[in-house]
C-alpha cells in the first residue's frame, strides 16, 4: 500500500450501521481503508464493493474487539504491513436495556472492554505516531447518553460517558501537535443498535423516526475533519445535551428514566 499518495482510515465495527457508512464516506473521498470487526463475510463483501467503486485498497481484519488486547493485535498487524493510520476512528459499540441487577455480566464485561478499553488502547497506540508524524485525526464515538445516567442502560450510558471526557481530555493535550480528537455524540439512529441492545420497546426509540446511518455517518465525518472536539448530531439532541447541565441532577435522572420506559 501506497500510504504516501492515499490516506488510510482505520474503522472499528465496520461491518453495519454507522461504522459501514463511515467507511462508504472515506472510500469516496479517495482514502484506503482498515476495516476492523467479527462479521469477516461482510466485511469481505464490503471491501470488493469499495475497491471496485473506489479504486482504494481495503485491508480486512476479523477481530473481537471484547477480547483483551485485541486492539494491540490491530496496531501489530498495521505496523508489520507498514500501514499509516491517518484517521483513527473508535465506531465499535454496544448497549444493553435492562435493570443492572438483572442484566448478564458477562455481557457487562465486553461492554465496557469493548466500549471503553478496546476504544482507549486504540488511542494509545496510534496517536503516539501521530505526535511523531505531527498530524493525524481520531474519532471516537460516543452518544448523546453520555450527558447523564441512564436508569435501564446504566452501564451503556457510564462507558459513553468516559468516552466523552477521555476525548475532551486528551484532545486538549494532542492539539497543538497537529492531532484533533473528536467526540462524535449522536443520538438514536436507525443502525440495528436497538435490536442488538434489545430496546426495541423503549419509550426512547418505540414508534420513533430516527436519522439513518449515512446522515449521522456524514455529519460525524465532517465534524472530524474539521478538528471539533464535541459533535452532537441533531439539533434537538444539541439543546437536551446541553440543558441538562442546568437541571438538578436528581431530576435528570428521573427523566431518563421515563424516557428509557419500563424494562418487560
Amino acid at each position: 500500500m501506497n500510504t504516501s499518495i492515499k490516506k488510510t482510515a482505520l474503522i472499528t465495527g465496520a461491518s453495519d450501521g454507522i461504522g459501514l457508512e463511515l467507511a462508504i464516506i472515506h472510500a469516496s473521498k479517495g482514502d484506503n481503508l482498515v476495516l476492523v470487526a467479527r462479521n469477516k463475510p461482510k466485511l469481505e463483501n464490503l471491501k470488493l464493493s469499495l475497491e471496485k467503486a473506489y479504486k482504494i485498497t481495503v485491508i480486512v481484519i476479523e477481530k473481537d474487539l471484547s477480547s483483551i488486547d485485541a486492539a494491540k493485535e490491530v496496531y501489530d498487524e498495521t505496523s508489520k504491513q507498514n500501514i499509516q493510520i491517518d484517521y483513527l476512528i473508535n465506531n465499535a459499540g454496544f448497549g444493553d436495556f435492562g435493570m443492572f441487577y438483572d442484566t448478564d455480566w458477562d455481557k457487562e464485561s465486553n461492554m465496557i472492554n469493548l466500549n471503553i478499553t478496546a476504544l482507549t488502547q486504540f488511542c494509545k497506540l496510534y496517536v503516539k505516531d501521530m505526535i511523531k508524524r505531527g498530524n493525524g485525526k481520531i474519532m471516537n464515538l460516543a452518544s448523546t447518553a453520555a450527558f447523564q445516567p441512564g436508569p435501564a442502560m446504566a452501564v451503556y450510558y457510564a462507558t459513553k460517558a468516559y468516552v466523552l471526557h477521555f476525548s475532551e481530555a486528551i484532545n486538549n493535550e494532542v492539539r497543538d501537535k497537529g492531532i484533533t480528537v473528536t467526540a462524535f455524540c449522536p443520538g438514536a439512529t436507525e443502525s440495528g443498535f436497538q435490536e442488538a441492545a434489545s430496546m426495541e420497546e423503549s419509550r426512547l426509540v418505540k414508534g420513533k423516526k430516527m436519522p439513518g446511518s449515512k446522515e449521522v455517518a456524514q455529519y460525524g465525518y465532517k465534524a472530524m475533519m474539521r478538528g471539533k472536539s464535541v459533535a452532537i448530531h441533531g439539533f434537538m439532541n444539541y439543546i437536551m445535551a446541553n440543558s441538562i447541565r442546568f437541571a438538578p441532577r436528581a431530576l435528570v435522572v428521573k427523566m431518563v428514566s421515563y424516557i428509557q420506559g419500563e424494562v418487560k
